[in-house]
């Protein structure tokens, strides 16, 4: 019986977790460039951050996923970090949609439905003439693998009902709630899905193995377990996405530690005769927990909602900001959204203006290198140009990995442009340091330059460095009208070098400049003027999408 009993449970569990990829790769197909547009949504108000993460989520079946993609936009600026967590508030919701479709098997036989759902959606995704209904057919072959394997479940733990020690172990957790917390805790991030958890502990319930009270405490302590993936996950991540999972963590654990607390003390029989009337039995018990699933995320993100404030200032006093830090990978690229081509192009795009936001960091520390004689800047501009030639290989392999996907003609129009734009920035990075060790060839040689000289220099970054937050702006927006001025001033910069160059052989023949420090001199706005024609051609890239968006608009 136990090797029955295990190869079922694990068979059980693997058509279980693949039917859910599978629902959720299909779900997310289908709803695609409208997810962006509903995270787009949770504006100020956080109870619509709330009801964003809770549609979305059920749409995608992964509040992992949803959090992703919320960390994305709060480094894009486009949501705050207080707004993340209203949603990820509501991703809690939306994750208990898992443990409403998991108690219908206890109406209806599912093996009846689910084998039927396996071959229609088979027939849908091999057969239908649009990628919007072989997505939609994907989704029930999912949902009825899904079943299939909830059924191996039943059929797993069906036996354990005359075992005396699973008795007496279930025994020890309706007496003490806290260890039963353990265990879910322990058991979630063994699988690495509450949903999971919760689905098992369904099926025991189900069987008659466990009772509700026993119940209860597991899936609690699978909200801390889930919490635990969330943290290990951001380990090596950015800022925002470690203070978005502490975030997290902080909103589950108080929540599960005052219900542990509550049901000590009794109270679990006292709020079942309020909110669950009438006797729990067989043929509802699996619906009583996910009412008790869903109960528990509503009223603790309901306690919670007024002190957002609070919890925000608490993730960021208990994830610092560490100073002078550099961090040399990716930001957003996330493989599980590869499947998802908007999402996959939108965490690229995010990629890309994080990595422009360091270019114009070495760019700064570079022409602050020179006027300030400042050698540890010049060290600082060469980790940064390592971090963007990190960035480039990282960016560009992401890309390549998007193109061997199913994507739409408009989606993979897009890869070569943003291909450009990353090596565009990566160039900027190497000028960058180009012109940092000229900077430190300065100081060590002890080389002076002329008041005309250094002013000329000065006009001359503070152009390119104007250039740089303008086209940062053009990137972020998709600004035609700026990115049209950023094209016009290269010109202009252009202008400038010429006009400097002659200057600068007026000065050598009049003597007024050092013959060596002259030379650098050449080479110094050199590197100035190819930055400049670097971010000239990711200028041009902004209008050349945004003409052919209009275009693609007055086609449909």
């Amino acid at each position: 019986m136990t090797d029955n009993f295990f190869f079922l449970l694990i068979g059980g569990l693997g058509f279980f977790f693949f039917g859910m990829k599978t629902m959720s790769e299909g779900l997310k197909k289908v709803a695609g460039e409208k997810l962006k547009g509903f995270l787009h949504n949770a504006t100020k108000l956080p109870i619509i951050g709330v009801a964003v993460g809770a549609f979305v989520t059920c749409l995608i079946q992964s509040s992992s996923a949803t959090t992703v993609m919320v960390v994305g936009f709060v480094n894009a600026g486009l949501l705050s970090l207080k707004q993340a967590i209203s949603v990820i508030m509501g991703a809690n919701i939306g994750t208990t949609f898992t443990a409403w479709l998991v108690s219908s098997m206890s109406i209806f036989e599912i093996t009846a439905y689910a084998l039927p759902f396996v071959g229609i959606g088979f027939a849908i995704m091999t057969l239908a003439p649009t990628k919007k209904n072989k997505s939609w057919g994907e989704v029930m072959l999912g949902l009825g693998i899904l079943f299939i394997g909830l059924h191996f479940m039943k059929d797993a733990f069906g036996p354990l009902k005359s075992s005396e020690t699973a008795k007496n172990i279930i025994i020890s957790f309706s007496g003490n709630p806290w260890l039963g917390g353990l265990v879910g805790m322990v058991f979630t991030f063994l699988l690495q899905s509450s949903s999971a958890t919760i689905a098992i502990v369904q099926v025991l319930a189900y069987n008659g193995i466990i009772d509700f009270n026993a119940a209860v405490p597991l899936i609690l302590g699978g909200n801390i377990g889930t919490t635990i993936t969330a943290q290990l996950a951001a380990i090596g991540t950015n800022l925002n996405a470690r203070r978005s999972a502490m975030s997290h963590t902080l909103f589950n654990v108080i929540g599960v530690l005052y219900m542990l607390i509550f049901i000590s003390m009794g109270f679990l029989d006292k709020g079942l005769n309020i909110f669950l009337p009438g006797k729990i039995n067989a043929a509802n018990i699996m619906f009583c927990i996910a009412i008790a699933h869903s109960a528990f995320n509503v009223i603790n993100t309901i306690i919670f909602l007024p002190f957002i404030s609070l919890l925000e200032k608490a993730s960021i006093w208990l994830v610092p900001k560490k100073v002078d830090s550099i961090d040399f990978g990716t930001q957003y690229l996330e493989k599980h959204l590869l499947d998802t081509p908007p999402l996959a192009l939108e965490q690229i795009y995010n990629e890309t203006i994080y990595m422009l936001s360091v270019a114009k960091k070495a760019v700064s520390g570079a022409v602050n290198s020179f006027f300030n004689s400042d050698l540890k800047l010049v060290d600082k501009v060469i980790e940064l140009e390592t971090v963007t030639d990190n960035l480039q290989s990282d960016i560009t392999q992401y890309i390549v990995d998007l193109s061997q996907r199913d994507l739409l003609p408009e989606e993979s129009a897009q890869l070569p442009v943003l291909i450009h734009n990353v090596n565009d920035i990566e160039r900027i990075g190497d000028h960058s340091q180009d012109f940092a060790q000229l900077a430190k060839r300065i100081i060590d040689d002890q080389l002076v330059f002329s008041e005309a000289a250094t002013k000329e220099i000065k006009i001359m970054s503070d152009q390119i460095e104007e250039m740089l937050a303008e086209t940062s702006k053009a990137l972020i927006n998709n600004d035609i009208d700026i990115a049209k001025r950023i094209v016009l001033r290269e010109s202009h910069i252009n202008n400038l070098q010429d006009e400097f160059k002659l200057s600068h052989i007026e000065r050598l023949n009049e003597n007024n400049c050092h013959l060596n420090s002259g030379f650098i001199f050449l080479e110094l706005i050199d590197s100035l003027e190819k930055i400049g024609d670097r971010l000239t051609n990711i200028a041009q890239s902004v209008i050349g999408r945004m003409k052919w968006v209009l275009v693609h608009k007055e086609e449909n």
